[in-house]
């Protein structure tokens, strides 16, 4: 027998999907907007029994990825499964898959802020957090995969006596000042956003030192209109700096790839590529992560299947494009009749590799279609199988594009196989430990979702309301002949 109250609430979801629905359900206010979210953080209203369990699983991978990172810091680079000629190994596709799941937040965060979507209000926080996360764990792989990452220094172009500069010619270089600048503006636009949040916490919080930390974080918030005006001013300004960052952080990853000369990277569509393929992965994480937390924390009210509906069409769109992407690769591959081109496509359809290539195909292509129609994107739990899917293709795609380009290239005496070994598998999944880990961190001590613009959302909808219904009175005083009643009465 199906659940009555989840079928009024899906009805009463379904009744508010149009484009111009509110992002959140009727019967918000402001005193349960902040009791809702800010109890979670106060530990008022947390499911500690289901919190602990995922929270533990997530530290012992990130132990098991500080045991990886210390034998190879004693071992060396020896302990992984790059070989020649496949210098590139895990590090490089970890970091790649990393650096893409990251591009959801600042698109949902930034981008959507810019264009005045109102339904990034209820996801923009915690999509931030996830950005931020995702970046630690991609900054961790290149300094890794240097060998000696205690001279990760050299890559910066400090004063030095011996003249030693980096080759500013060269991508892997670029890559360095766009990932610290990513990181920086994300973390500032993160922390900007969350300041009268935390006032608002430090003014609910019980104890001394949870009203001493937060007072601290919250530099002093006291609402006032000058603070507002500041607010929003900072906060539109680093919205314009983080917007480019979307385009050119992982443009600039796939100039690693397309400004080389080996067969299946020296391709201009890469940097597109690239980009639609990191919106992709990254919607699918906010997804992945959306679906259950929605459920456990209860907060169907604000993150509406109006949320979930248009970040699976964004994961459709990009899918789209992305699967693009493949075909343009194979058909520039015939096209040029480049031999060492065409020999790279055929071997990844055909070679030693190829399961991993149709697999990909599989996940990013073929499992999206469902997406189309929109009873399939409101089953939430084949919605987060697709996510699911989707996250595993792109690791795929990343894996395919570094391995099959470099293990047979153009010269046959060096061609050799790429097997990753037990150390590759524990620094990966000590990473997503370490990215569950903080974000249930993240979830347990700051409001995962964004109280005062909910407020604020929920001022304007009022307004909204009470505009129409002094039109509507004066349009009733102006004709004899117009119904008392409102519309929405009428109709019903």
């Amino acid at each position: 027998m199906p659940d009555p109250t989840a079928e009024q609430q899906r009805i009463r979801e379904d009744l508010f999907m149009g484009a111009d629905a509110p992002a959140f359900l009727p019967g918000q206010t402001y005193r349960s907007i902040t009791e809702k979210i800010g109890g979670i953080v106060l530990g008022q209203r947390h499911p500690w029994k289901v919190w602990w369990p995922v929270f533990g699983v997530g530290f012992g991978l990130t132990m098991l990825l500080l045991f990886a990172i210390t034998w190879l810091l004693v071992k060396g680079v020896g302990i992984w499964g790059i070989n020649i000629p496949v210098a590139w190994g895990f590090a490089i596709i970890n970091f790649v898959w990393w650096i893409g799941i990251g591009h959801a937040g600042t698109l949902i965060s930034a981008i959507l802020l810019l264009l005045r979507q109102d339904w990034r209000t209820s996801i923009n926080r915690f999509a931030e957090a996830m950005t931020l996360f995702a970046v630690a764990c991609a900054g961790l792989f290149p300094l890794l995969h240097l060998g000696r990452p205690w001279l990760f220094y050299y890559m910066l172009p400090y004063p030095n006596t011996m003249w030693l500069w980096p080759q500013f010619r060269s991508p892997l270089a670029w890559d360095i000042f766009a990932v610290l600048t990513y990181g920086t503006v994300s973390l500032l636009f993160w922390y900007v956003g969350l300041v009268p949040d935390l006032a608002t916490a430090r003014d609910r919080a019980k104890s001394r030192a949870s009203r001493l930390t937060f007072g601290l974080l919250s530099l002093g918030w006291r609402n006032s209109a000058r603070h507002w005006h500041r607010y929003q001013t900072a906060y539109l300004l680093l919205a314009g700096l983080a917007t480019p960052l979307v385009i050119s952080v992982h443009s600039i990853v796939g100039l690693d790839f397309a400004a080389s000369v080996v067969p299946g990277w020296h391709t201009t569509i890469f940097p597109p590529f690239f980009v639609a393929g990191a919106i992709f992965s990254g919607f699918a994480m906010v997804l992945i992560l959306l679906i259950p937390i929605r459920k456990l924390y209860g907060l169907e009210s604000m993150v509406t299947m109006r949320h979930i509906d248009l970040a699976a069409k964004v994961m459709l769109a990009t899918g789209l494009i992305t699967s693009y992407g493949y075909v343009n690769e194979a058909f520039f591959a015939w096209y040029t009749a480049a031999e060492p081109e065409m020999y790279m496509m055929a071997n990844r359809m055909t070679g030693p590799y190829a399961p991993y290539y149709w697999a990909l195909i599989a996940c990013n292509f073929l499992a999206i279609q469902v997406l189309w129609f929109r009873p399939l994107r409101h089953n939430l739990w084949l919605l987060w199988i697709v996510a699911l899917l989707v996250n595993i293709g792109m690791w795929l795609e990343r894996f395919v594009i570094v391995v099959t380009s470099l293990h047979r290239d153009f010269l046959p005496a060096a061609w050799d196989m790429y097997y990753p070994t037990f150390w590759d598998w524990a620094t990966y999944f000590g990473t997503i430990g370490l990215f569950f880990m903080l974000m249930f961190l993240f979830i347990r001590f700051v409001p995962m979702i964004s109280m005062s613009e909910m407020r604020e959302l929920i001022h304007h909808a009022v307004e909204g309301e009470t505009a129409h219904e002094e039109a509507h009175e004066r349009r009733v005083a102006a004709s004899p002949t117009a119904s008392p009643y409102t519309d929405q009465e009428t109709r019903s």
